[in-house]
Parts: structure tokens; C-alpha cells; sequence
């Protein structure tokens, strides 16, 4: 039942506004809440995020109401609560502000205060004749059918993913090697079923899309009124001597991956560990197992991630990787995995093609992902692009098909983002997926909206934790880097002559988030601003004090 609960230490309401304060409430152990001032009114909202728990007195809050997350992008409506951009999926609890003579009061539940989120409202029944068939359990998926639930779609919704078992967060895979399915499924079954979202494990084999119909494995088949294809990624193999032969080499994508993975290492660690690949998946997979092992990073550039993020911001990730005694060897090639002394049938080394010979306990590949269409690859009605996605309009409706939209890694849409121009883009962001999802659930229930623009916004585990936004799909000529590098505190702006098309940033929060806010609005100070020294965090917006 909703009480009326006081605010410890404040006596009237004097936010301006623009302002956000994190506040206690009597009565309640660790009850916290947040006020944000935006205009004339102030609102009272959960303190944390219901991604991660950042606090949100630390995010970005803008003159229309949207409040930003500094660690990983999530985004709120402030007068709501309700979930505006990925990663979150549950919404931030309200509470009516209330001034007194005696002070300032919240009126709320109890459980909704300590719970910091409100729990989001999908139960259905299904009515009609619609029904939604979505290929894929990825984030994407998961952003869609949770959508279509809160904007009371009532039709049939069947998701078949190949997975077995629900969708779960997969950033935890690499980023903190977890396999435990309980700690990464977002929602349980229960969810699911009261939602009325049936969910399949089987395999896709093909689609009819004249008869709108979806084919599985299993031999089922399954009708559709709309499709959305949201495959995902296949993690690339190394044809090579000795990678499809030996034990001990392994990808990264599923829970049964990590759990291969950690059995290899063992509980007694100590293991040696080669990963082929200085991509995001390898560093961070580097980083996650470098504390306890001997761990070697093999890569085709100078630098880790040369190739998106530059050679001097790379050169950072590879010395904060390689404190904790993480050994990199760069420009470097492989030629072939051998077995070991022991045990012929697994590996013990991997030979690089200038003879370098690098002892392994058992290998990991992180080079990369293709797009998961090999079901489509002989449709006559679908034409796939060179690197195997499809073509898909601003609303990811995919290109000459009625009632199918494509999103997340197999997705290729126009980007409009800054420096974008409307340039064909695929991202393998979660985020991206995610907010791309929701974007799909917009358009079936409501055919004539126009696509909602989001800034691409990406987070890794490397030493210290990156956060990235933006996109270069035009490339980048010039950089500015701010803050203290050799520390690994940076603010990285990357430029396409004056226009600031992407932002990198570690231990500088919320540079990324007021950044990606300024150019979702079209308020980001150019590259010579930021060449003098400008503080995007001091960016303020006219008649606010500051995002």
C-alpha cells in the first residue's frame, strides 16, 4: 500500500532545473530514491539502474526528459519511468513528490523503493489472428517480444532460438567467463508463459516466405503473419593445420562454450592459455582469465583493436591488459596448432609463421563473427549481402519482403548518426540489437511510426571498463585524446573533419553518455572545440544548468 515517506535532510524543493539529486528516506534501510528536475517539476524515480545498478545521480539527464546511464547507456523516461534505450528491461519505479511545511515527502510503496525498479506489465491473453514468429534468442529478440508485450500487442508470438535454454545476457560470457544459466537468463519461464510468449530450441532449416511459413529441424513448420529474423552471430574458426583436428580449442558464444572452457582450466589453474585474436571477445576473454593463468594474446595488428579504435588508444588496452601479465605478440600470423607431448589428440602449441612456437594448455579463438544466415543462403527470394546479412530499411524491414524485418549482427541499415549520411551499417553492438528490437515491436504495432534514432553505444572489459558511442561506418581522420592515458583515463573523440562520429572513454564518467546525448540531439561540439580542451561533461544545454 502506498505511504508517504520523508526525505532526510531536505526542507523544500530547491532543485534547478536540469538537476538530479540522490536521497535517503526515513524509515527505510537503505532507501534511497532520485530527484530530477526537469522544467517546473521535479520527479522522484528509482536511485539505481535496473541494468546494472549504476547510480544514477551519476548519469545524463536532458531537457526533454530522458535520463542516461553513465555506465552502459541505458535510458529512462523521467517522468514515466519507463525504459527508453537499451540494455534495461525494467523500468525505474515513480513516486509522487510531496512538500509539507515540514519538509519534503515521497508517496510509494515500500517494496517498490527497495526493489529500485518496477516490475513491467506484459501479461496477456492472446486474441486474434497476428502472430509473430521471431528466429533468434539473442538480445534483439529479447528487446522485441518484451516491446510487443508492453505496447499490448495481443497476437501469438513464438520465438525459436537454437539455444537451449531462454535468452540470456551474453555480455557476461566473455566479459566474466559465467556459465551458470540461473545468474544470465533475463526472465524465468514463468515470465514467459504469462507474457504468452512461447518459446522453442530447435533449428531453423528454411522459410517459405510466399507461404509464410518457417520450417524447423525438428519438422515442425510455423505460420506467420509478420517474421523477424534475429540470428545473431557464428563465431568464425581457424582453417588451419591442426584447429579442427585437436581438443582444447574452443570459440566463445554459448553457455556450453564457457562451460568447455573452464573445465579445461581446471580448479588448480595455472594453465598456459593462447588466444588467437586481439579482437573485444579475445581481450576480454584475456582479461577475465588472466589473473590466475599464463595467458598470450595473438594479433594481426600493431596494436590490439587497432583497426576501430586507432593505434594510440589501442596501445592503452594493451598496457592495461598487460599489467596483469597478459603477454601480447602483435603483427603477428598463425600457421598451425600441434598437439601435445602428453596427449596427441589435444593441443600443446600454436606456431606462428615467423617460427614462434607458444606452449598451450588449450586455445581460444576470438577472430571474429559472421552473420548466422547459412538457412537463407539458397532462398530464391532473399538476396544476402557479401559478408552474408541482409539489407534492411531504417525500421529494419528487410529489403523486397513484406512483413519481415532482420536485426542485430545480421542486420545491414542505414546509420544516421553522426557522420552516418545514411551509409549501409552493420553493427554487432547488443545494445544496437536491442534497441533495434524495440524499434521492430514499434513498427508492427504501429505500422505508420517513424523509426526512433539511437546512437550506438558499446561497453568491454579491458583492465579497466571502456564505453564507446558512435559509429565510423564513413571511417575516422582525426583524434582527440583527453585525459590522462598512460594512466588509462581517457576521453578518445574521433573525428570526420569537424564532426565527432564516435567517443571512447575509460575512468571518465559520464563523458560517453553526455556525449551520445549531445549527438542523438545535435549538440556536439566539433573537433576544434574539444582540440582546446572542452569538457563535453561541461556542456550545457541553453535554459538548463547541464545535462
Amino acid at each position: 500500500m502506498a505511504q508517504e515517506y520523508k526525505i532526510k535532510g531536505l526542507s523544500s524543493l530547491d532543485l534547478k532545473s536540469g538537476e538530479k539529486r540522490e536521497v535517503e528516506v526515513e524509515g527505510i534501510e537503505n532507501g534511497k530514491v532520485l530527484l530530477a528536475k526537469v522544467g517546473d517539476k521535479t520527479h522522484a524515480m528509482s536511485a539505481n539502474c535496473t541494468h546494472y545498478g549504476a547510480p544514477l545521480k551519476l548519469g545524463v539527464l536532458t531537457p526533454d526528459g530522458r535520463l542516461t546511464c553513465a555506465w552502459h547507456g541505458a535510458c529512462f523516461n523521467v517522468a514515466s519511468g519507463d525504459v527508453e534505450d537499451a540494455p534495461a528491461l525494467d523500468p525505474l519505479a515513480k513516486f509522487e513528490v510531496v512538500e509539507k511545511s515540514d519538509g519534503v515527502y515521497i508517496k510509494g510503496e515500500e517494496s517498490s523503493i527497495k526493489a529500485n525498479r518496477r516490475q513491467v506489465n506484459t501479461k496477456c491473453s492472446v486474441q486474434g489472428q497476428e502472430k509473430v514468429v521471431v528466429i533468434g534468442g539473442g538480445s534483439g529478440a529479447m528487446g522485441l517480444v518484451q516491446a510487443l508485450r508492453e505496447q499490448k500487442f495481443k497476437g501469438a508470438i513464438t520465438m525459436i532460438s537454437s539455444e537451449p535454454y531462454l535468452p540470456i545476457d551474453r555480455t557476461k560470457l566473455s566479459k566474466a567467463l559465467i556459465a551458470d544459466k540461473s545468474k544470465l537468463e533475463w526472465r524465468s519461464q514463468e515470465w514467459f508463459k504469462t507474457s504468452s510468449i512461447e518459446t522453442l530450441h530447435d533449428d531453423v532449416t528454411s522459410v517459405d516466405f510466399k507461404s509464410k511459413t518457417v520450417s524447423t529441424a525438428s519438422g515442425s513448420s510455423h505460420q506467420y503473419t509478420k517474421l523477424v529474423l534475429a540470428t545473431g552471430g557464428t563465431p568464425k574458426a581457424l582453417p588451419l593445420p591442426g584447429f579442427k583436428d585437436l581438443s582444447n580449442i574452443f570459440l566463445l558464444r554459448t553457455i556450453p562454450d564457457v562451460q568447455a572452457i573452464l573445465s579445461a582450466v581446471g580448479e588448480k589453474k595455472g594453465k598456459k592459455i593462447v588466444i588467437v585474436g586481439s579482437s573485444f571477445i579475445g581481450m576480454e576473454v584475456g582479461n577475465a582469465l588472466s589473473s590466475d593463468n599464463e595467458v598470450s594474446i595473438i594479433g594481426m595488428e600493431s596494436v590490439p583493436l587497432e583497426r576501430v579504435m586507432g593505434a594510440e588508444v589501442g596501445k592503452i588496452f594493451q598496457e592495461q591488459i598487460g599489467k596483469k601479465g597478459v603477454k601480447f605478440y602483435m603483427n603477428a600470423s598463425v600457421d598451425s596448432a600441434h598437439p601435445s607431448s602428453s596427449d596427441a589428440k589435444a593441443v600443446g602449441s600454436v606456431k606462428l609463421k615467423d617460427g614462434t612456437s607458444l606452449p598451450a594448455d588449450l586455445v581460444i579463438l576470438g577472430i571474429g563473427v559472421a552473420p548466422s544466415t547459412a538457412f537463407l543462403k539458397d532462398n530464391p527470394a532473399i538476396e544476402l549481402e557479401k559478408d552474408g546479412s541482409l539489407q534492411t530499411s531504417e525500421n529494419f524491414a528487410v529489403k523486397g519482403l513484406s512483413d519481415v524485418y532482420a536485426l542485430g549482427d545480421i542486420a545491414t541499415y542505414p546509420y544516421h548518426g553522426p557522420g552516418g549520411n545514411g551509409t549501409l551499417t552493420r553493427i554487432e553492438h547488443w545494445n544496437v540489437a536491442q534497441n533495434a528490437g524495440r524499434s521492430v515491436a514499434r513498427s508492427i504495432v504501429s505500422p505508420s511510426a517513424s523509426p526512433k534514432p539511437f546512437i550506438p553505444v558499446f561497453w568491454s572489459a579491458l583492465g579497466s571498463q571502456l564505453r564507446y558511442c558512435g559509429n565510423t561506418p564513413n571511417g575516422w581522420e582525426d583524434l582527440v585524446l583527453q585525459g590522462e592515458p598512460k594512466e588509462g583515463k581517457f576521453a578518445a573523440f574521433y573525428g570526420k573533419g569537424d564532426t565527432v562520429v564516435a567517443v571512447a572513454s575509460m575512468q571518465m564518467d559520464p563523458v560517453m553518455t553526455q556525449s551520445a546525448e549531445l549527438m542523438r540531439r545535435g549538440k556536439m561540439p566539433g573537433m576544434g572545440e574539444l582540440r582546446k580542451g572542452l569538457d563535453v561533461r561541461d556542456v550545457g544545454v541553453p535554459g538548463e544548468v547541464k545535462m
